[in-house]
């Protein structure tokens, strides 16, 4: 498995976090996806890299050391799951956001790998916080 993850100190509580992420579709899209569809726990993203798009279905999962989760259902990676933390910090609140993948080399082939992935997924993390630090103030 690979693993990527960002983390950043926000200045807002906890509170004001968690009710930011709970706007799924909007924390989603905040990433840069092409396209983003939630209903209920189940999403759909897609992503366009270059010539190829990108279709992942996702359900929100809940996992105990996560305020929020979801793994692939169906998509290019053998396995893939995302979690994002929150913590308190001493000037604000310290979000983080970790995936793990395997990919599916008989999908995935020569044109993306790990590094390929990972730079992407911390570019889409990136605007994620971005979009966090904006709603909340921070």
């Amino acid at each position: 498995m690979d693993s990527v993850s960002v983390s950043r100190t926000v200045d807002a509580s906890p509170e004001r976090i968690r009710e930011a992420m709970a706007d799924v579709q909007r924390f989603m899209a905040a990433a840069g996806f092409d396209a983003v569809t939630v209903d209920g726990d189940d999403m759909t993203i897609v992503n366009g890299f270059g010539l190829a798009a990108i279709e992942l279905d996702l359900t929100l999962v809940d996992r105990p050391d996560a305020e929020l989760a979801y793994e692939q259902d169906d998509g290019i990676f053998e396995a893939m799951w995302t979690t994002y933390e929150i913590t308190d910090a001493d000037d604000g609140t310290r979000v983080t956001a970790t995936t793990e993948f395997a990919l599916d080399v008989a999908v995935v082939g020569a044109v993306l790998d790990a590094t390929v992935i990972k730079r992407q997924r911390r570019k889409e993390l990136t605007a994620q916080f971005d979009w966090l630090e904006s709603v909340t103030d921070g």
